[in-house]
Order: C-alpha cells, then sequence, then structure tokens
C-alpha cells in the first residue's frame, strides 16, 4: 500500500464502507436467491476482505520489517491501527449521536 498510516487506514475504511453498503443497498434491488451460491459468496467476501486488510494494514511494515527497517515497520503499523481506530470511534460516535437524534 503506502508508507501513509492515513492512507492506509482511510484506503480500509474505504473498502469496508462499500462492502456494507452493497450488502445493505443489494438485497432492496434484486430479488433473494436461495440455494449454496449464498454461503459461497459471503465465504469469499470474507477472504477477499481478510486478504484486503491485510494488504492495507500488513503489507507495508512486512516489507520494511524485511528490510530490517523494524522500528519504522512498528511505527507504521501501530499507527495505521491507531487512525483506523480512530475512524472507527468516529464512525461509532456519529451513529450514536444520529440515532439519538433521530428517535
Amino acid at each position: 500500500m503506502s508508507n501513509n498510516p492515513f492512507l492506509n487506514a482511510f484506503a480500509a475504511a474505504a473498502y469496508i464502507t462499500a462492502v456494507a453498503s452493497v450488502l445493505y443497498y443489494g438485497p432492496k434491488t434484486v430479488a433473494p436467491v436461495d440455494g449454496v451460491i449464498v454461503p459461497i459468496a459471503f465465504l469469499s467476501l470474507f477472504v477477499l476482505s481478510t486478504a484486503m486488510m491485510g494488504y492495507f494494514f500488513l503489507y507495508q511494515p512486512a516489507r520494511l520489517f524485511f528490510e530490517n527497517r523494524h522500528k519504522e515497520a512498528a511505527k507504521l503499523f501501530l499507527l495505521t491501527t491507531a487512525i483506523f481506530a480512530c475512524i472507527t470511534a468516529a464512525a461509532m460516535f456519529a451513529l450514536l449521536f444520529l440515532s439519538t437524534r433521530l428517535s
């Protein structure tokens, strides 16, 4: 990905937003599907999501680590994780705020 932890964290958040939007709006636009394809699709999405999050969070730190730049690797991983945690907290607070304002 990048050596910029903000870019990595926001890329992860954007991916999650895109997947969540498809999961939320998808059933509203297509007819329900019955059969084995649904669990296959969900397991495939889970594996894809794991790979994407691994890429966003671990690729650059692992590369730095294997270049013997251990402190930079740890710093990048921890900053990316901390920034993502802040994005997640902001989303949760926004959800809480909106749910109390709408009810």
